[in-house]
């Protein structure tokens, strides 16, 4: 009923025969590169004589070689191209660790070498998953999330056919395995790759995973319907092919130019149809089946009439989703017959629009029978697997299917990202995740005891990028807490809202004395090393409307407020000791006039007038500024707590002008900021690192270090953006190894 392992063509002494394998392959794909082929086989030969780090797992009497050539078969009866090709044949030697990614790539180059590196990371599908263990609490179907992961990691439509075809290689071997090795393969088979083939729409694929998964998970009722069957598959494969002929030959006799396919059901499709509609064997009419496409509308009916003159029609088993269509919109006519040696055979037409709609629309058939049609958006899973496809189909017809992937790959952004448990669970992510973000996604408990992470065995710091199938193990503490530093969005810790609900959860919890103290400490912390003056408590917590100086601290200490919102209400409150004379500089003021034009500073009461920063002072935007009137030179704009500005307005009060920033400044500005750290090799590389990341310009440094006691210091004047970049940028200096403290210097 299925088929089984292919058997190589083999010399006498039992080895491969390859060039008579060489020449059956050249049959299958005539356009293959012979010298491409002898190239790949001779490295896997050479490879399999190695001694492999891993267990190969395919059966005492397999080999990578005899794997890969099994693997290339299935990929040229796909017509897929020679790097393909050639892709298969060294894949199982560099899985099984006879033979290096290095190595590939001096062979064969960087396209092969892509395909090979793309089809190990799916591996790590066979190597981890668990389906039937404990599910994450409030994760969704580990199968679904498994083959959304799949997908994602898929960039080349080569990648994901290597992948099936291989799996298909590895089922087919499971005659003389053992029993809990046919039920694992068989299960990753049924859960991950049979609906990758079928969403893909590659029919013969599918078919046969599904079949020959079947066949290990339910061998009783897989036994049954091939009794009922009572006939092999390929002889209902040649009756699809004499009912063809006979519908095609009456169809052009009456001037109907159609294009006719048929299939023979499979195993696993025949039971399901029974357990879904509890039907028995004797009414499944589309054991055999028959599809009809036609120009036009009119033409379907027409057709309709010849299959029922030709066949007699089985009453109520005629459905017409063309004057009615299904929910989902899928149109077609559907009948059922008695066809010829008086076996029941479905019929369906439609017009070649309908099936092109149907295949590749909302309603194609991999999307109306397992998922929610009505969804009026695809998600980035489904645009991607449409896109997939469609490669697929458009290399059927034009033959090139590397082209074509590069030509017409959708922009498709990737807004997850999906990774391991130790305990091989997959878990999705928002892009950006981090370990932290893991950790409360597997459990609240484990996020508030998390105290390092490791990624594929590496220890990774807490704000560490996550990327697909990598595989994350929390380190935690028995007695651990949250720390306040993860709500600081400059620190990078957290992306996602779920996990910063139950860390600001957790310190709400706390003692309001604790979180007074640690909010206050936070804040005046922030404060020094971004040069600002320390503002009055009170007014700031007027400024937040909240009541007190105590209630601003334990808002902010239980992440009630986010500190980038405290540092801008702050600056715009003046230092307390400066108090009389800033409100002398606010009663100089003229009454506010209209903003004459969005700018980077506009000037109120007197219009748009020529500015340019002191540079004394070096402003940012953020930071609370006012203006004085210079003589020819237009407005001077300086911070409000700039000393040379006090000292200004206590000698010449009438040039005070008060100003503001615009809405939407596009310069940079110039900042100084000191960096001290003890000295060590690459540290000027990882502070040029950072300062890459976040493209900040360096205008000037200076380094001095100190052999007394082994620092460095370093001066930097830079180009930044506004307040909050230049807090992100001293945030991650200072996560540096051996950073003593990363600060803007007073005058800058």
């Amino acid at each position: 009923m299925v088929q089984v392992r292919a058997q190589q063509p083999a010399n006498t002494d039992g080895s491969i025969n390859l060039e008579s394998w060489l020449g059956q392959l050249q049959t299958l794909a005539p356009n293959a590169s012979r010298a491409a082929l002898e190239k790949a086989c001779a490295f896997a030969q050479q490879a399999d004589g190695r001694k492999g780090q891993t267990q190969s797992g395919w059966g005492e009497h397999s080999s990578c070689f005899q794997t890969g050539l099994e693997i290339a078969e299935i990929l040229a009866d796909l017509k897929l191209d020679d790097d393909s090709l050639m892709a298969a044949l060294v894949y199982r030697a560099v899985r099984e660790g006879k033979a290096r990614l290095d190595e590939v790539q001096q062979c064969f180059g960087a396209v092969v070498t892509k395909l090979v590196e793309g089809v190990l990371r799916m591996a790590a599908i066979s190597t981890s998953i668990n389906p039937q263990g404990p599910a994450v609490p409030g994760a969704e179907s580990q199968v679904d999330t498994l083959r959304k992961m799949l997908v994602a990691m898929v960039d080349d439509v080569r990648v994901a056919l290597i992948k099936l075809a291989e799996r298909t290689v590895a089922i087919r071997s499971l005659k003389e395995a053992s029993e809990e090795r046919c039920q694992r393969v068989a299960r990753e088979v049924f859960d991950i790759y049979a609906p990758l083939a079928h969403r893909l729409g590659i029919g013969q694929l599918k078919w046969e995973l599904e079949d020959l998964s079947f066949r290990y998970l339910e061998p009783l009722q897989y036994k049954k319907i091939a009794r009922l069957l009572d006939e092999r598959r390929l002889d209902r494969e040649g009756f699809i092919k004499a009912v063809m002929a006979e519908l095609s030959a009456a169809l052009e006799a009456v001037g109907i130019k159609a294009h006719i396919s048929g299939r023979a059901k499979h195993i696993y499709s025949i039971w399901r149809k029974m357990q879904r509609k509890g039907l028995p064997f004797s009414q499944i009419y589309d054991v055999r089946a028959l599809r009809v496409l036609v120009p036009e509308v009119s033409d379907c009916y027409s057709a309709l009439g010849i299959v029922h003159g030709l066949w007699r029609h089985i009453p109520r088993e005629f459905d017409d989703y063309i004057t009615s269509p299904k929910e989902n919109g899928y149109r077609s006519l559907h009948t059922a017959v008695i066809g010829p040696q008086g076996k029941v055979l479905e019929v369906q037409v439609r017009t070649h629009a309908m099936h092109e709609e149907a295949e590749l629309g909302v309603c194609a058939h991999w999307r109306y029978k397992g998922t929610d049609v009505k969804s009026a958006a695809l998600s980035h899973y489904e645009e991607k697997m449409a896109w997939l496809r469609q490669v697929i189909e458009w290399h059927e017809e034009l033959g090139d299917i590397g082209g074509l992937a590069g030509q017409l790959r959708l922009d498709i952004e990737q807004d997850r990202v999906y990774v391991f448990t130790p305990n091989g669970h997959a878990i999705d992510l928002p892009q950006g995740a981090t370990p932290l973000d893991f950790a409360y996604r597997v459990h609240t408990e484990i996020g508030h005891r998390c105290r390092g992470a490791k990624v594929g065995g590496r220890i990774v710091p807490l704000n560490y990028c996550l990327q697909t199938g990598e595989q994350v193990e929390i380190i935690t503490t028995k007695q651990g807490t949250p720390s306040r530093d993860w709500l600081n969005p400059n620190l990078g810790y957290v992306a996602t809202a779920r996990a910063r609900a139950k860390i600001v959860h957790w310190f709400k919890l706390q003692a309001r004395e604790q979180n007074v103290a640690a909010g206050k400490a936070l804040l005046e912390r922030e404060l020094v090393r971004l040069a600002l003056p320390k503002p009055d408590w009170d007014k700031l917590a007027g400024k937040a409307n909240l009541k007190t100086a105590e209630d601003l601290f334990a808002a902010l200490g239980a992440g009630d407020l986010r500190l980038n919102h405290l540092l801008t209400l702050a600056q715009q409150l003046l230092e307390p000791r400066r108090t009389a004379q800033l409100e002398l500089l606010g009663s100089k003021k003229a009454a506010p006039a209209k903003n004459i034009r969005e700018s980077d500073i506009h000037i109120e009461g007197v219009g748009n007038l020529l500015t340019q920063m002191a540079g004394c002072c070096q402003s940012l935007p953020g930071d609370a500024i006012i203006g004085y009137i210079t003589q020819g030179r237009g407005v001077s704009i300086h911070r409000q707590d700039c000393p040379e500005l006090l000292q200004l307005a206590e000698r010449e009060p009438q040039r005070i002008i008060a100003v503001d920033w615009g809405r939407a400044p596009a310069k940079t500005w110039p900042v100084d900021i000191l960096i001290r750290a003890f000295d060590r090799t690459g540290l000027i590389r990882d502070i040029s690192q950072i300062l890459l990341n976040e493209k900040i310009n360096v205008l000037g440094l200076n380094t001095q270090t100190s052999s007394s006691d082994g620092t460095a210091t370093m001066a930097l004047t830079l180009e930044v953006p506004s307040l909050d970049a230049l807090g992100r940028l001293l945030s991650r200096i200072a996560q540096l190894p051996n950073i003593i403290e990363a600060r803007r210097q007073r005058g800058g």
